[in-house]
């Protein structure tokens, strides 16, 4: 398997105060640019800036802020780097914002449900992440239910490719993420890994984000800051399965993780 088609790491940068993960650690914009250099010397293809955290039971943030936080950010990495950015962010005016900066891709967890979010893409180039969430950030991991999660998620994702699609955004543009930890209980979101491969007959890359969640901790017993391991094993099963984009917290550790899986699926022909 050759490097174009190994699967690709996104790293978070989460220039947040309150994230799940690692909030606070990079609200600072030299702080926030020293991470996305190690991260781009570590291997990763994107950087997936967001100033909105969207753990469980987050408060949402306004326009103006948000853009504070991650505008200067771009900005830098453009100025600097020739990395590919991702722009996590489900409000319009945040994506004009990012897209008029030049960035990639917009990595929505609403599916590009707020107003003009589509017709905004529609008339421009980047690409675009379409991420299933059942519920509000805030209320999402109260009581999830689903009759087949796989199903239901396969279902929404389906009809918001649809609707990209008559909006004028073309398929080779869309990714697609089943949304781990948005709205599923720990059953749920396992249900999605062991089931992944059904994703795939919707004929789009899928993004995939498990990096330290909730759902590691509940098998392992780990808290967020020790769940490396548990990453890592998720993040080989998401590549075993055929994910196009691995996005992780823990670049350099997943890169080699990825360049087995890759050379595993190849059968060892490294040309």
């Amino acid at each position: 398997m050759t490097t174009a088609t190994r699967p690709q790491v996104m790293g978070i940068l989460n220039v947040t105060p309150d994230s799940f993960s690692d909030g606070g650690r990079f609200d600072q914009l030299d702080q926030a640019l020293r991470q996305a250099e190690q991260m781009i010397a570590d291997g990763a293809s994107y950087i997936d800036v967001g100033g909105e955290s969207t753990r469980p039971g987050a408060e949402s943030v306004g326009v103006e802020e948000e853009l504070d936080r991650v505008i200067p950010v771009i900005e830098k990495l453009r100025a600097e780097t020739d990395i590919a950015i991702s722009l996590d962010t489900c409000k319009t005016a945040v994506m004009a914002e990012g897209l008029k900066q030049g960035v990639a891709m917009i990595n929505d967890i609403r599916a590009l449900s707020d107003d003009g979010a589509i017709d905004l893409l529609a008339a421009h180039q980047a690409d675009v992440c379409l991420m299933h969430m059942q519920g509000e950030p805030r209320s999402m991991q109260q009581s999830p239910r689903y009759e087949d999660v796989v199903i239901e998620v396969k279902s929404f994702l389906q009809e918001r490719v649809r609707a990209c699609e008559a909006a004028g955004i073309a398929r080779e543009r869309i990714f697609l993420d089943p949304g781990f930890g948005f709205g599923k209980t720990v059953r749920h979101n396992y249900q999605l890994l062991q089931r992944m491969q059904a994703f795939h007959e919707l004929q789009l890359p899928l993004l995939i984000g498990v990096s330290r969640k909730s759902m590691l901790g509940h098998v392992t017993g780990r808290e967020v800051q020790d769940r490396l391991p548990a990453s890592l094993a998720a993040a080989t099963i998401a590549a075993m399965k055929g994910a196009r984009i691995i996005r992780v917290h823990d670049v350099r550790e997943t890169v080699d993780a990825i360049k087995v899986v890759a050379a595993t699926l190849a059968g060892g022909d490294f040309s």
